[in-house]
């Protein structure tokens, strides 16, 4: 099977860039003390999420929604569901998750909390999971206290607010405190690499000076996870900074090049030429109901000078270089501004080494499973 071959618009992905993408991950993390926690949401697909668990340094997946956490438990015994939880169809799906074994051993399920209603919602939830006639309790969920370290989205006021948090957790029934998160995503995208260290590298000190003082009032705190793509080799030397939560190095997006990481594009959306209206432009069928566009406009792969200058539901209008020989029929690739919600749009990638389809990966963990 070839590209000719593919309906389209499709999803791609790269083998052999998205194999030095995750060992380039994985050498970076061999050493030190700090270990990695890919991200799931980057990429929803348990081929790739047992790539880079198989390629090591890893301590487990984080997770964004209990149904990825639910796909994701069918191959990983150590799950991160790194958002708060709340409703009672939700946490009582987290407290069964937990109740499971694992693949190779005990599962560890854990959570991030930032309220006690939080906390409180999911300690019903495990109180109705036991009931009142099991004579073996179930494993305890674990709970990071979840930070504000200046993205100011979720999380408790580093110190004093997370302590008291802290204290709440450690009384309570069913779970126990793992540590603390807390994501400096805002940092993320900055362009200049030394206002990037400086800024995340304060955002880390804030996080781990609420460990320590976990830590002084005597309360346990193995966990301190932070970082993501742009940031994974600042907060991941950080001292006390545990674990980095990395999602989009694998298949690597338009935003994330920017700045000059050590990773390479992996994965593109493809899509056919169905117009050529006038000279000098084309219409492909690869619209924003293939590639998000919130990061900004995807940029077009292996032809140098063309640009993609709209984005509609079904069309992606291209402006091409003079002389450009592209005609009706012919494939193009995009390279898209943001991995995630790409990835969500679609159900499965195709597998590529050297122009040839190899597998077919089925992006599993896709889109909301609310039962």
């Amino acid at each position: 099977m070839t590209l000719a071959d593919i309906p389209t618009p499709a999803l791609l992905v790269d083998v052999a860039a998205l194999n030095r993408n995750i060992t380039t991950m994985a050498r970076f993390f061999s050493e030190g003390s700090c270990r990695l926690r890919p991200h799931f949401k980057a990429h929803k697909t348990p081929e790739i999420a047992k790539r880079q668990l198989a390629a090591g340094s890893c301590v487990g997946l984080t997770c964004a929604t209990v149904s990825e956490a639910e796909i994701a438990a069918t191959f990983c015994d150590d799950i991160l569901i790194a958002n708060e939880i709340i409703g009672a169809d939700k946490c009582a799906r987290v407290a069964l998750l937990a109740r499971g074994a694992g693949v190779h051993g005990p599962r560890n399920i854990t959570i991030a909390i930032d309220s006690e209603e939080g906390l409180k919602q999911m300690a019903a939830a495990i109180a109705d999971r036991e009931g009142p006639r099991r004579s073996e309790p179930d494993p305890l969920i674990g709970i990071l206290v979840d930070i504000n370290v200046g993205q100011n989205r979720c999380g408790v006021a580093p110190g004093a607010d997370a302590l008291a948090l802290a204290q709440r957790v450690a009384a309570t029934t069913g779970v126990r405190l793992r540590g603390v998160m807390g994501y400096e995503g805002h940092l993320q995208p900055i362009p200049d690499r030394a206002e990037r260290e400086h800024k995340a590298s304060a955002a880390m000190a804030d996080l781990v000076a609420t460990a320590h003082l976990l830590q002084q009032a005597g309360l346990p705190c193995e966990i301190v996870s932070g970082g993501g793509t742009g940031t994974f080799d600042i907060s991941g030397r950080v001292p006390g900074v545990t674990e980095i939560q990395a999602g989009s190095y694998a298949l690597m997006d338009t935003d994330y090049a920017r700045l000059n990481l050590p990773f390479e594009h992996a994965f593109s959306v493809l899509g056919t030429v169905v117009s050529t209206p006038r000279d000098g432009y084309c219409v492909a069928d690869c619209g924003h109901k293939s590639t998000t566009k919130d990061h900004g406009l995807p940029s077009v792969k292996g032809i140098p000078g063309a640009t993609v200058v709209l984005l509609n539901d079904e069309h992606a209008g291209i402006a091409l270089p003079q002389g450009s020989a592209l005609k009706i029929g012919d494939r193009i690739e995009l390279w898209p501004s943001h991995t995630d919600p790409t990835v969500n749009l679609h159900d499965l990638f195709y597998a590529v080494e050297n122009g040839r389809v190899v597998d077919i990966w089925p992006i599993a963990a896709r889109g909301y499973r609310n039962r």
